[in-house]
């Protein structure tokens, strides 16, 4: 589906978000007749400089005046791999926006993600991965890294490593691997309305909480980071 007709499905009593070279940026209007600040990446463009400080600069700008959930649409490339960017200081342009979106969730904003086409690498830490609850539909793409760029740093051949995704979802990507791994806690479906599927899931907001963690060690896809966070958490309590 395209951003306009999933906008449409989810808003159907209208939306102001404009498509800016594959930016998103606007609001929208809920079924309860409040608004909802919806921004993100479209047309798999690449997360750069540009991008990540109109995506958090949305954010900020709304802090003091809105107080309604955020939406953050993903199809997006990975980072954008180019000079400029890295010397400009992409990874930081980056976690500014991963910190504008969790210090806006964390201050009464929910935050919920939703990918419906392709994302990657620091594009998908920076945006989906960064909001509360991130949400699939059908026929997303995601993956934390790719396969080849995944040889490339491991120094393993596309072979193991293609055995290892078969059996290991943390080497796997595509949206069931992410969702085993608990990166994906939900995924909707076309057969009913998205609009009823996102206003059930701003009901239930207040007490959903970010148990990516939890969700991997009961799907079977991080059996240890949950064990290991909080062991970490009780050591750091221990040290106060």
């Amino acid at each position: 589906m395209t951003p306009d007709n999933i906008l449409t499905a989810l808003f159907p009593d209208g939306h102001q978000v404009r498509n800016d070279k594959g930016v998103l940026l606007g609001s929208a209007t809920r079924r309860s007749g409040t608004c909802m600040l919806v921004l993100g990446v479209a047309d798999r463009t690449a997360v750069g400089v540009d991008e990540a400080i109109r995506l958090s600069g949305h954010v900020l700008g709304s802090i003091d005046r809105d107080d309604g959930p955020i939406l953050v649409l993903v199809d997006s490339d990975s980072q954008r791999m180019s000079k400029r960017d890295e010397l400009l200081g992409l990874n930081e342009f980056l976690a500014h926006l991963a910190k504008v979106l969790i210090y806006a969730d964390m201050n009464g904003r929910p935050t919920i993600g939703l990918i419906y086409g392709h994302s990657a690498a620091g594009a998908l830490l920076a945006t989906g991965l960064a909001t509360r609850v991130l949400v699939g539909l059908p026929g997303a793409d995601p993956a934390v890294m790719d396969l080849p760029s995944m040889a490339k740093v491991t120094k393993l051949s596309m072979e193991a490593l293609e055995q290892k995704a078969n059996s290991t979802p943390v080497f796997a990507p595509g949206l069931s691997n992410l969702a085993q791994m608990g990166a994906v806690q939900m995924t909707w479906n076309y057969a009913a309305p998205l609009a009823d599927q996102l206003e059930a899931l701003l009901a239930d907001m207040p007490a959903v909480q970010d148990l990516r963690d939890m969700l991997g060690k009961e799907r079977g896809g991080r059996l240890k980071a949950a064990e290991i966070g909080e062991r970490v958490r009780d050591l750091a309590l221990q040290a106060r």
